[in-house]
């Protein structure tokens, strides 16, 4: 009779260490998923300051079409003369770059979204437990 007792009262240890775990795990992951959220974040407001700046290069692109020979670059607080064709050739490749600036950031975001999102499904089955 003694040894059913010991027995029984091991395998509620064991339950009860088990169930911790899994709580354990549970706030690592919640833990993981507020640092992603976090990242995600960071990287939306970076994406959103190059996509400005892009929005203002194709701005400036479009001026430039349509000005005369006679064009300006503004260099700190100074404004100077310049050729329209090296103007244009600097904007559109300043406009390329920032597009695959963008476009990285719009991968790493899916990525983030996909952990994300498979963390969330990890930790809802996890409590429907």
């Amino acid at each position: 009779m003694w040894g059913k007792d010991l027995l029984q009262t091991t395998d509620e240890g064991q339950k009860g260490q088990s169930r911790m775990i899994k709580v354990e795990s549970q706030e690592t992951k919640i833990q993981e998923m507020q640092m992603l959220e976090q990242n995600l974040q960071n990287l939306l407001m970076q994406k959103q300051a190059f996509q400005m700046e892009l929005s203002e290069t194709d701005a400036a692109l479009k001026e430039i079409e349509s000005s005369g020979d006679e064009v300006y670059k503004i260099i700190g607080q100074l404004m100077i003369k310049s050729e329209k064709s090296k103007i244009k050739e600097d904007l559109e490749n300043k406009k390329r770059i920032l597009e695959l600036r963008v476009k990285t950031f719009e991968t790493q975001e899916t990525s983030l979204k996909e952990q994300l999102e498979k963390l969330h499904k990890q930790i809802t089955e996890s409590v429907k437990k």
